[in-house]
């Protein structure tokens, strides 16, 4: 068991001894000049297992989905997403203040609403230019998209010739969780981002994956938002592991997370507001004085880190550095606090 359990996110895993060997043995070059042959490797490895031509390396998800908003719009366009993706409400409102574009919310999850949103031709209507996915949906529920309806989703834009950007942050514990080879869900979008440093554990970086005419579109807006890299190698390196190794274990993440459910569940004050289908728990309590911020803290001080949400919920993140035993721990500091 770890001394420190972590459930706040799978942001926090650590790098892996392979990882820290690869770093060190990595070989670099500057990579705004295109010639770093780690990065390099990555990209093309990381477009292949996507089903697409080309890819970048970029900083984080967030520069990765503004990245392709701003490299398949024009300022005054329309974009359509989710009022509950990532995009419309944790990325800062940089699809207004970078790209210039409004948002037009709807279900992404009901493709007759979202065939609804795009706009006819008219003088006074902003174009409709992209539909931004994401998958697995809701970053504090981790819920994957199935096949049937992504392709649905796919079929609707081509018909109206609207490109499709995949919010893919945990795209490979989407895939895990359907039970698919992950371009199943990839090949047919028009630009996909996928993090490195979330369960897949590398210590930074993201992905972007499209044709070669966007990505080399999306290399000049990378530059623009000051993410031109040199001899990034170091950080590609354990980028490799994470897509090829450690995307391939994802499994375990999630029956650690389904085990951990079933062990709060017969607890009376825990209130689970969604079926575990991925890494992630949502739950608030019912029927309890005990607050969501107290009953973090009653748990910081058996040594498990969780992160209190709004309104009064609880997230909990699976990942590799969570064991069974760790679980099995937690479970019991959650009965011994709330019974």
């Amino acid at each position: 068991m770890n001394s420190i359990i972590d459930f706040r996110s799978d942001t926090v895993t650590t790098p892996t001894p392979e990882m820290r060997e690869a770093m060190k043995n990595a070989l670099v070059g500057d990579d705004v000049f295109q010639d770093d042959p780690t990065v390099r490797e990555l990209e093309e490895k990381a477009a292949e297992r996507l089903g697409h031509e080309a890819g970048l390396f970029v900083v984080s998800g967030t520069m990765g989905n503004q990245v392709c908003i701003k490299a398949h719009t024009r300022s005054g366009d329309e974009i359509i997403l989710d009022p509950r993706s990532h995009i419309f409400n944790h990325e800062v409102g940089m699809a207004a203040s970078f790209s210039g574009v409004q948002v037009h919310p709807v279900d992404i999850w009901n493709p007759p609403e979202i065939e609804a949103a795009i706009r006819t031709e008219d003088i006074h209507h902003s174009e409709t230019t992209l539909i931004c996915l994401e998958n697995s949906f809701e970053s504090f529920r981790g819920r994957p998209m199935p096949v049937a309806l992504t392709e649905q989703i796919y079929d609707l834009a081509a018909r109206h010739g609207i490109p499709v950007h995949v919010d893919g942050a945990r795209i490979f514990n989407a895939a895990a969780a359907l039970e698919v080879n992950v371009r199943e869900i990839t090949a047919r979008a028009d630009s996909v981002m996928f993090c490195l440093s979330k369960g897949l554990a590398a210590p930074i970086g993201s992905m972007v994956v499209g044709n070669r005419d966007f990505i080399r579109r999306a290399r000049k807006v990378r530059k623009m938002m000051g993410g031109g890299m040199r001899q990034v190698g170091v950080l590609a390196a354990p980028g490799l592991i994470a897509l090829e190794v450690m995307s391939r274990r994802l499994d375990e993440d999630h029956r650690n997370a389904r085990l951990l459910a079933e062990g709060l569940r017969p607890l009376p004050q825990i209130d689970f507001l969604h079926e575990v289908e991925t890494n992630i728990l949502l739950f608030r309590l019912r029927d309890t004085s005990l607050s969501i911020e107290t009953l973090s803290e009653r748990l910081l001080e058996r040594g498990i880190k969780t992160l209190p949400g709004e309104h009064g919920q609880m997230r909990m993140v699976t990942h590799k550095d969570i064991s069974p035993e760790d679980v099995s721990a937690t479970i019991e500091a959650f009965r011994d606090i709330l019974m």
